[in-house]
């Protein structure tokens, strides 16, 4: 009995240290002057948000791809203006880091996601 608990126990382990999460860390980062507001970011199945993004400030959120089809971006300026760009098409399990680069007219998605 005591055998059959210890087998039991080491291939739990053995299960569970195969087992981790595909995670990829989205960083916000506001380049310019001025603050920014209310940006979302859509990823494949999901999306996140954050509220205010102040000039030099860097925001990061990990996240986990459950779908394939293109990153989309939303943010509103100092001024009030909406922004909407399209990045890169990402693809389920990938991992690594996306930094998304605001100023206050565009975003650009600077994408490393080694397959």
């Amino acid at each position: 009995m005591r055998t059959a608990r210890v087998c039991f126990a080491l291939l739990l382990v053995a299960f569970l240290a195969g087992c981790r999460a595909h995670m990829v860390t989205i960083k916000l980062v506001n380049t310019s002057a001025a603050p920014l507001s209310t940006i979302i970011v859509d990823y494949p199945s999901a999306t996140f948000g954050k509220d205010k993004l102040a000039p030099g400030e860097t925001f990061s959120s990990p996240v986990k791809l459950t779908d394939d089809g293109a990153l989309k971006i939303q943010f509103t300026d100092a001024n009030g203006a909406n922004h909407t760009s399209t990045g890169p098409v990402l693809h389920k399990n990938q991992e690594g880091i996306i930094e998304i680069r605001f100023t206050q007219d565009k975003a650009t998605a600077n994408v490393n996601l080694p397959r």
